[in-house]
């Protein structure tokens, strides 16, 4: 399960960003945890597809 974040992060006429967030499962323990990034917005859905 991952899902974009609503606001994006914005500086002026550059490349838009947003926070991606996405439940990875630890190898160790089992146990789910949340991995954020901030990535362009033109790289979040292929980050999302893997």
């Amino acid at each position: 399960m991952a899902k974009k974040a609503v606001a994006t992060l914005q500086t002026g006429e550059r490349e838009k960003f947003v926070k991606v967030i996405k439940m990875v499962k630890s190898p160790k323990t089992g146990a789910y945890m949340f991995a954020e990034e901030i990535l362009p917005q033109s790289k979040a859905d292929e980050k999302l597809k893997k």
